[in-house]
């Protein structure tokens, strides 16, 4: 790997693991209690309430500490075809959580007429705005490991390398 090739490979993987974790810390600090004034109950939300968000939380955790180990990965070694498979892996992982995720911020912007599920959103606006939060440094998480997964598989399979030996790289 060039050294240009290098260093641009090192920024997007140190984009993809600040945009997992910054995701993963903002999702988990997710809280609010609501406390009503004359009854002497309270409505409390948290990402732990809801287990699309616990997954949102899990799957990003998992590809954080992922994303920082293959940072440290030296770049001759052969491992690197293994990090094709594994991003792919993972980058679908991601696709699923932030759908899982959204999904379900949406039922509690909008609510859900049909089932009866009333929107949260006018009550806990500080627990909607981070989730939002979470989600938006999600999407970004997705898309730069898109990205990462396109530049992976580019340079696994040099185009160079392959139209010299007729479409089939030797090893």
């Amino acid at each position: 790997m060039g050294l240009v090739k290098r260093i641009c490979h090192l920024v997007l993987r140190f984009l993809a693991f600040g945009a997992t974790l910054s995701s993963v810390i903002v999702m988990a600090t997710t809280h609010e209690r609501l406390g009503f004034s004359f009854f002497p109950f309270y409505y409390e939300a948290k990402y732990t309430n809801t287990p699309a968000f616990r997954y949102f939380v899990i799957a990003n955790s998992v590809v954080t500490v992922y994303g920082f180990f293959v940072m440290f990965l030296p770049p001759k070694s052969l491992l690197w075809r293994f990090v094709v498979a594994l991003d792919l892996v993972f980058t679908m992982l991601l696709i699923s959580s932030e759908s899982a995720a959204v999904s379900i911020a949406y039922v509690g912007k909008k609510g859900n007429v049909y089932a009866g599920w009333l929107p949260i959103c006018g009550q806990v606006r500080d627990y909607c705005n981070h989730v939002t939060g979470a989600l938006i440094a999600g999407l970004a998480a997705v898309v730069i490991y898109v990205i990462l997964l396109l530049y992976s598989i580019h340079t696994v399979l040099d185009p160079l390398l392959l139209t010299k030996t007729g479409g089939c790289p030797h090893y």
